[in-house]
This record gives structure tokens, C-alpha cells and sequence, in this order.
């Protein structure tokens, strides 16, 4: 069973459809970890695009998807609510793998570390236990 729905999620992070890229929180440790889920489907609006006859996940959503992880993970505590988290760097992205209509992503970002605003979360999407991407990310708090 999921830790936090859908709903739940936007109750942490400001993104709504079609730009909220996670469907559940499935571990979630304030100010350090989480872990989501994302069901891929092929009524991802830009499946249209990306591409024609051979749809593949954008990988800059992955990572924008490994943020929102990120940021559920660090808005979660009590002095980040109400806040929001952007992005100040991306370094170090790896593609390994494409995401495809029917994969479930999982999306682990781990906060490294954290001085006054910024931070720096490392970041790992999987299919079936295999790495699809892995990045580090820089954060802002505002």
C-alpha cells in the first residue's frame, strides 16, 4: 500500500496535471528520502510527439520526475510547508535505459546534502530494477 496518494502529493508540492509526473509516494523519510511511483501509460500527452509509431519517455521528465520526488522529500518538513523547491543545477545526468507506455518507474531521490536553502539530492529511476537514469540534483527553497 502506497504512503501517500496522488492527492496527498499535491497537498506537498505546487505541480498539477498534466505536469505532476508521480502517482504515489511509496517511502518517504522528511528532509532525507523518498521514493515514488509512476505508471507509465500511453496517454501521456507527450507520447503524441516523442516519439511517432515508438513512444518513448522524455528523459528531462524523468528528471523532472526524480525532482518532484526530491521535493516531496524535503517539503515535508515542518519548516519547508508551503514552500517550493527549484531547480539550481543538474549534474552528472546518466541515461541508461528508455521508459516506455506500461513500465513502472520508481523514482529515488536521497538528500546529500543541505546548507540554509540549497541542497543536493541524488537521484535513481528504475524499470523492474533496472537504472533508467541517474542524476544528481541541485535545489533552491523559496
Amino acid at each position: 500500500m502506497s504512503l501517500l496518494s496522488a492527492k496527498e502529493i499535491m497537498e506537498i508540492i505546487p505541480h498539477r496535471q498534466p505536469f505532476m509526473l508521480l502517482d504515489t509516494i511509496e517511502e518517504l523519510t522528511p528532509g532525507i528520502r523518498a521514493v515514488a511511483k509512476k505508471c507509465v501509460s500511453y496517454n501521456e500527452p507527450y507520447f503524441q510527439g516523442h516519439f511517432p509509431g515508438e513512444p518513448v519517455m522524455p528523459g528531462v521528465l524523468i528528471i523532472e520526475a526524480l525532482a518532484q520526488a526530491g521535493a516531496v522529500a524535503i517539503l515535508s518538513v515542518e519548516e519547508n510547508k508551503g514552500k517550493t523547491a527549484y531547480f539550481a543545477a543538474i549534474s552528472s545526468a546518466r541515461f541508461k535505459r528508455k521508459v516506455v507506455p506500461g513500465d513502472v518507474l520508481m523514482l529515488e531521490t536521497e538528500i546529500i546534502k543541505q546548507k540554509g536553502s540549497i541542497g543536493v539530492g541524488k537521484a535513481t529511476a528504475t524499470v523492474d530494477g533496472v537504472i533508467a537514469v541517474q542524476a544528481e540534483l541541485t535545489f533552491a527553497i523559496s
